[in-house]
């Protein structure tokens, strides 16, 4: 049991800070299909703060969460830069939100607590196959890392897909928490807003019916 600090980054829906609290203090968020058990230790962040990454979100993969539909991953290799929040939590609490973004209970198990606290800045390293299974330790501020996780693969190399208007709903709420303590930058704001245009404008495209083809 990891005593030890980190600052959990969140790209996606997790800079909500209510729909957090449900993978700590354990319960369902607004849209959502799953009930979350909560962490080993149920404390609040103990701080937290807008940060923009260098990197760029992609949407991918089928949320079983949301009743399917796109994923936020980060890729940092993509030119961003993105907004995100980093909340102080245990390095314990931060593998009990990936185990259950894996759709896992929670476990002493999960390499990623002492991981997350080990390795050196800019190391990218995956402890499973799984969608959040690849630990990204991003920079650190005094002596306590920034951390967070995303899919094992980049953007160029999956699908994209279309979010869901509830998942969407969350990434908009975070990004407006993040505005509220910090100032983002101009091409932060572009960035994140072409990506949730983009996905908003091909999920009414893929809403919208289309003509029979014609008998001939």
């Amino acid at each position: 049991m990891s005593q030890a600090l980190v600052w959990y980054v969140s790209y996606g829906s997790n800079m909500h800070r209510d729909r957090l609290a449900c993978y700590l203090q354990g319960g369902r968020p607004p849209g959502a299909l799953v009930t979350y058990p909560g962490a080993r230790n149920t404390d609040p962040p103990l701080a937290e703060m807008g940060i923009e990454l260098p990197g760029s979100i992609y949407f991918a993969g089928s949320s079983t969460v949301w009743g399917g539909g796109g994923m936020a991953f980060y890729d940092h290799q993509v030119p961003g830069p993105t907004p995100a929040k980093a909340y102080l939590i245990t390095a314990e609490q931060f593998a009990d939100v990936a185990d259950q973004e894996m759709n896992r209970p929670p476990s002493s198990t999960n390499p990623l607590e002492t991981l997350a606290s080990e390795l050196p800045v800019d190391s990218a390293h995956s402890v499973g196959p799984g969608k959040y299974e690849t630990l990204l330790v991003l920079d650190r501020k005094g002596s306590i890392p920034l951390v967070t996780f995303t899919a094992p693969h980049g953007s160029e190399a999956v699908p994209h897909t279309v979010p869901n208007e509830p998942y969407l709903t969350m990434l908009r709420l975070g990004a407006e928490e993040v505005r509220s303590v910090t100032t983002l930058s101009s091409a932060s704001e572009l960035n994140f807003e072409s990506e949730l245009s983009s996905a908003s404008e091909l999920s009414s495209a893929a809403a919208t019916p289309q003509p029979a083809a014609a008998r001939v």
